[in-house]
């Protein structure tokens, strides 16, 4: 038996070594590397009997003998079509970023930081679709003891079926709410981390849907590395896609983030899976985002904004009244813009405050916005509005902490830094939907029409917007404009800018 070969493998990115090195050289981190034991088994392909007559097909790829024929690949229309009707999860938030519902039999990774609410989603989705289907959940990080006093906090309205580690389920009711009347519900817990006993209760449960609650603290036996490793999370992942495509079981995996912000593990583990969810907010703020990176069966992009009450995650159907300020009492250096996430148009307020520097270089902060785009802006200001920025230092936030990113609220921070220099109050019926060129111009950007809509639909009475693109016909004035210093004297009244000294021909 030959000797066993020994490689190291970074715990970050999967890059294989031959010999242990302090950085990894892929990845650059530090101390990442772990050892492992390479198989001596090799693969010997050709030496198989599927492809026999290897050595006798041509340059062109036609056999001497007998005429080609297919063994298990089949043409289009040999695949039988299927209609597959997506689950409604009970909470529409989740259905849109899924792209209308949870497709059967698809596997789906949901990360975020510690504490942001993951475990507390998925008991909720996995208690609302238990009314319709056979759904297990297996916790890797809590007891079965544990998972029913946070059903019972949520205020979980359905018996929940522990199964313990000699496979019997002991049923046990958690109380209801006086509103929820639920006549049965077929939810069972599994505090497990042995994947061959995961599989195994898979096996004889036959659910329609499994939450693995993490998969980092899953592990088989058989590696002799620890779980959460690069091998591990591999393997255990590829193990539950194959019963997940084989047997049509819809899989919900908790993921695991670095301080980086990036799930832990190899990269192979957002490949091996159908859609990638990130479960984003501050912790210490009530709102949550969830935000789509990969999806198979529909758009990426899109989002879902939950809110963090006594009894666990509400739907924010309506996210432009979050992120929006009090209209009635407006503040001096404030902004409306309409962010676009996906398909979902939202109302943001942006607030600036602009004050004279006492150091050499004045400070530049941003708070859920560019900080690129925000260098930029406050230079196109000076340079063809004649602002001097050099001299001031600048702090512009989004109202809420949403992270509003797009070209499309340049010309909303462009005039809060206007309003703030000027201490004047920007007129609170009015949104700013543009890109701010090098040239101080406004440029078009895209969705126009969904934006326009929602501001009309939240009461706003006018828009500046870029010159140059067609509007639909809705109950809100439109005010095209093509250069900065025009989208700041519509967006300032007139009134207040008697003693500035903005001119038009300032730019020239």
């Amino acid at each position: 038996m030959p000797k066993p070969k020994t490689i190291y493998i970074c715990k970050e990115c999967g890059t294989q070594y031959s010999q242990w090195y302090g950085k990894c050289s892929h990845c650059d981190t530090y101390d990442s590397l772990v050892e492992q034991t390479a198989s001596h088994y090799s693969v010997d392909i050709l030496g198989r009997g599927g492809v026999s007559n290897w050595q006798s097909t041509t340059s062109n790829g036609k056999s001497h003998g007998q005429p080609a024929k297919p063994r298990a690949s089949l043409k289009f229309d040999q695949i039988t079509d299927r209609q597959i009707a997506r689950w409604e999860s009970g909470y529409g938030e989740l259905d849109r970023v899924l792209g209308g519902g949870v497709v059967p039999g698809s596997m789906v990774l949901i990360g975020g930081d510690p504490g942001i609410g993951k475990s507390t989603l998925l008991l909720q989705v996995s208690n609302q679709l238990a009314q319709r289907y056979r759904i297990l959940y297996v916790t890797g990080e809590e007891s079965g003891q544990q998972v029913k006093l946070r059903a019972s906090r949520l205020g979980v309205s359905t018996p929940v079926s522990v199964v313990n580690q000699d496979n019997e389920s002991a049923t046990t009711d958690v109380e209801p709410q006086p509103e929820a009347e639920v006549a049965s519900a077929d939810l069972y817990v599994l505090p497990e981390t042995d994947l061959e006993e995961i599989l195994r209760e898979i096996d004889s449960l036959k659910p329609n849907l499994a939450v693995i609650d993490s998969i980092q603290t899953v592990f088989f036996s058989s590696l002799a590395s620890a779980p959460g490793s690069v091998a591990q999370v591999r393997e255990c992942t590829a193990a539950l896609m194959k019963v997940a495509k084989h047997e049509d079981i819809t899989m919900l995996i908790v993921g695991h983030v670095t301080k980086e912000g990036a799930i832990a593990g190899p990269k192979v583990l957002e490949h091996l899976v159908d859609t990638v969810l990130y479960f984003e907010g501050d912790r210490f703020a009530s709102h949550r985002l969830l935000r789509t990176v990969k999806n198979r069966f529909g758009a990426t992009h899109e989002i879902g904004i939950f809110e963090m009450v006594s009894h666990g995650l509400r739907e924010v159907p309506n996210p432009s009244e979050l992120f929006l300020g009090n209209r009635d009492d407006p503040a001096p250096g404030t902004a409306i813009v309409v962010a676009c996430e996906g398909t979902r148009p939202i109302v943001v307020e942006l607030q600036a405050l602009v004050s004279p520097t006492s150091y050499p270089s004045p400070r530049r902060a941003g708070t859920g916005i560019d900080y690129n785009r925000l260098v930029q802006i406050l230079a196109v200001l000076e340079k063809r509005v004649g602002i001097p920025m050099s001299k001031l230092d600048s702090y512009v936030a989004s109202a809420g902490g949403l992270n509003v990113e797009e070209p499309a609220v340049d010309l909303g921070i462009a005039i809060a830094v206007v309003a703030s220099f000027r201490d004047r109050i920007v007129d609170p019926g009015t949104v700013m939907i543009g890109e701010v060129g090098l040239g101080g111009q406004v440029r078009p950007v895209s969705q126009m029409e969904l934006r326009l809509k929602e501001a009309a639909k939240l009461g706003f009475k006018r828009a500046i917007v870029p010159k140059g693109q067609k509007f639909p016909d809705l109950n809100i004035e439109i005010l095209p404009v093509s250069k900065v210093i025009d989208a700041i004297i519509a967006a300032i009244p007139q009134h207040s800018l008697e003693d500035s000294d903005l001119d038009p021909d300032e730019e020239e």
